[in-house]
């Protein structure tokens, strides 16, 4: 892959319990089913296998729009080592305007307070006429979705520790 950004948090709760949470693709990223500036006023939805995302092999598939443009995503599980890390990836051909195909995933370390989390992605460009979108806004895309993941993390843990 040309790119890659991360982001970590540290968080007052155990591996498994973030791993539980970030386990849930619905959870991981809601901020995709939402009408947003980033997603240009569209969103997307989730369509599962039987495996919802949750074992290796699984496919989660998003399909949505944005400018006016239809997306679609056809996402597979590569690799799942509850609680310490997941990833997936882009497969087949995708339908996106920003990015092209990516590899995604989390990592959980233990800390003495809970746990570190660090949610990076690792993407290709459009090539074609999308392209000047992709050097454009990539980055901020990018950083966007993992600040999504991170902060829906944060927020997640901090009401279930009662603010602390």
């Amino acid at each position: 892959m040309g790119s890659q950004l991360s982001q970590t948090v540290d968080l007052t709760a155990t591996p498994d319990e973030v791993f539980d949470h970030l386990d849930d693709q619905t959870r991981l990223a809601a901020h995709m089913t939402k009408s947003s500036m980033m997603m240009a006023g569209g969103r997307m939805s989730y369509d599962f296998d039987e495996g919802r995302g949750q074992v290796v092999g699984s496919h989660i598939r998003m399909d949505g729009s944005a400018l006016g443009l239809r997306l679609f995503v056809d996402e597979v599980v590569t690799a799942r080592d509850r609680p310490h890390s997941k990833q997936w990836e882009t497969a087949g051909a995708s339908q996106l305007v920003i990015l092209s195909g990516y590899r995604m995933g989390f990592d959980i370390t233990p800390t003495a307070l809970g746990s570190r989390l660090t949610v990076w992605i690792d993407y290709d460009l459009p090539t074609g006429p999308r392209r000047w979108l992709g050097l454009l806004l990539g980055r901020f895309y990018g950083r966007w979705c993992l600040g999504g993941t991170t902060a829906d993390a944060v927020k997640y843990f901090k009401g279930k520790r009662g603010g602390k």
